[in-house]
C-alpha cells in the first residue's frame, strides 16, 4: 500500500508527468493547441457557468447520478460484500459520454466547430457523435476495419447521428491505428479542429482532463456506499484499457490509502507478445502516442500488435498515471483472459440480470482473483462501465451460436 504523501500527489507536475510517465511526444505544430487546451482547461475549472452548463447536462441529458447497485446474489457466490457502479445506465450505454461532453463544451469555448476522436469498442465514437449532435459541432471518428466488423452497431449509431465514420485499415485495424489517424488529422487541420480523446492517455493535458471529467463516477461513488454501508469500500475494481473509467472511479478515493485499488487487464488469448494487451505483465517503458507509460513493444522498441477479446482494451499503452500508481504500489493490475471476461459477462447477466460490456465483463471476470486478494466479507465497488449490447453479436459468433 502506498504512502499518504505519495497518494496525495495526485496531480501531474508542469510538465505533465506522473513521476517519469506522461509528457508531450508530438510534433511541434500540435504544442501551441495542446498549451491552448490546457490554458482554456484550467480556466473552466474555476468557471461557474462552464462547471454548471456540464452538470446540468450531466443530470439532464446524461442521466446521472448513475445508481450503485447491491448484488445479491453475487456477493452470496463469494462471500464479500459486492456493489456495481453503474455507468451502463448512462445516456450511450457507458462512461464515454461524461468526458465527451466535457471535451465538447470545451471545443466550443475554444472556438473549435469540427471534432475528430478515435474509438475502439464504439461507445467513445457513439458518446463525441451524441456530443456533436446536441451541441451542433461537425464530427469525423477513426475506426479500425476490425472493430467496426466487431462493432456494427455502433458503426451505425454514429452514423445515424449524423458524424462520418472512417475506417482504418493500416497495422491491426484497431484502436492504436484509429489514434495514428487521428493524430495525422489533427495535425493536419489544428487550426479548426479539436480532438475528443476517449481515455486517460495521450500528450499533456488530456490524462488529467480525462480524468477529472470522469471523476464524477468516483464522486458520486463514494458519497453512495457512505449512505449505503456507512463506510468506505476496502477495495475497487475496474477494467482498464487506456484506463478512464478507471482513474475516473480511482481518483477521489485517492487520499484514503486504506481503499484498494485493482484493475483489470486484457489477458487474451495466451502469455506471448500479440497474444493479450496486459501491458503491466508484458510491456516496458517506453513512448507511444503522444506519452511515456508502458507499452507493448519488441526488443527494438518497435510496438507490436495486441489481441483481447474487447474491442474497448486492445490498445499496446496505458495511461501514464496507471502506470504512476502501480510503480507506487497504490494499485493493482491483473491479467484477465478472454476467458475469464466471456465467464464474467455470463456470470453477471444470470447472477445479478446486468449483461455488460466485454470491457466491464473484464472486472466481474477478476472476482476469483480479487477474492483471493481480499478477507471474507470485504466491501466492493467494481464499476459496470458500459452495457453489453453492442457486444451481444460478437459474443453469439466466439461461442457459436446463431442468432
Amino acid at each position: 500500500m502506498a504512502s499518504s504523501s505519495s497518494a496525495s500527489r495526485a496531480l501531474p507536475d508542469a510538465h505533465g508527468r506522473f513521476g517519469r510517465y506522461g509528457g508531450r511526444y508530438v510534433p511541434e505544430t500540435l504544442i501551441p493547441a495542446l498549451d491552448e487546451i490546457t490554458a482554456a482547461y484550467a480556466k473552466t475549472k474555476k468557471d461557474k457557468a462552464f462547471q454548471k452548463r456540464f452538470h446540468v447536462l450531466l443530470r439532464t441529458f446524461v442521466g446521472r447520478p448513475t445508481p450503485l447497485t447491491w448484488a445479491d446474489r453475487l456477493s452470496k457466490k463469494y462471500a464479500r460484500r459486492i456493489w456495481l457502479k453503474r455507468e451502463d445506465l448512462n445516456h450511450t450505454g457507458a462512461h464515454k459520454i461524461n468526458n465527451a461532453i466535457g471535451q465538447a463544451l470545451l471545443a466550443q469555448k475554444l472556438g473549435k466547430q469540427r471534432i475528430i476522436a478515435e474509438t475502439g469498442a464504439g461507445q467513445h465514437g457513439v458518446a463525441t457523435a451524441t456530443a456533436c449532435a446536441l451541441l451542433g459541432l461537425k464530427c469525423r471518428v477513426y475506426m479500425g476495419t476490425e472493430d467496426m466488423r466487431r462493432q456494427q452497431p455502433n458503426v451505425f449509431r454514429m452514423r445515424l447521428l449524423g458524424t462520418e465514420v472512417v475506417g482504418v485499415d493500416s497495422g491491426t485495424r484497431t484502436l492504436k491505428d484509429a489514434v495514428n489517424e487521428a493524430l495525422r488529422d489533427w495535425v493536419t487541420n489544428v487550426e479548426s479542429t479539436h480532438y475528443i480523446l476517449g481515455s486517460a492517455l495521450g500528450p499533456h493535458p488530456y490524462p488529467v482532463m480525462v480524468r477529472d471529467f470522469q471523476s464524477v463516477i468516483g464522486k458520486e461513488a463514494r458519497a453512495q456506499i457512505l449512505k449505503a454501508e456507512g463506510r468506505l469500500p476496502d477495495v475497487l475494481v475496474a477494467c482498464v484499457g487506456g484506463g478512464s473509467n478507471s482513474i475516473g472511479l480511482f481518483h477521489p478515493f485517492m487520499k484514503d490509502t486504506k481503499v484498494r485499488f485493482i484493475g483489470a487487464e486484457a489477458g487474451g488469448r495466451g502469455a506471448e507478445l500479440g497474444e493479450h494487451a496486459a501491458r503491466f505483465s508484458g510491456g516496458s517503458f517506453g513512448v507511444f502516442q503522444g506519452m511515456a507509460s508502458y507499452v507493448l513493444q519488441d526488443g527494438d522498441g518497435q510496438v507490436v500488435g495486441t489481441h483481447s477479446v474487447s474491442a474497448g482494451l486492445d490498445y499496446a499503452s496505458i495511461g501514464p498515471e496507471h502506470a504512476w500508481l502501480r510503480d507506487t504500489k497504490r494499485a493493482e493490475y491483473l491479467r484477465v483472459s478472454d476467458a475469464q471476461a466471456l465467464a464474467g459477462l455470463h456470470l453477471l447477466a444470470e447472477t445479478e440480470g446486468i449483461i455488460p460490456a466485454l470491457e466491464s465483463a473484464h472486472a466481474i471476470g477478476a472476482l476469483p482473483q480479487v477474492v483471493e486478494r481480499t478477507r471474507k466479507n470485504a466491501l466492493l465497488i467494481i464499476n459496470v462501465s458500459g452495457r453489453g449490447d453492442k457486444d451481444v453479436a460478437e459474443v453469439a459468433r466466439l461461442e457459436g451460436v446463431a442468432l
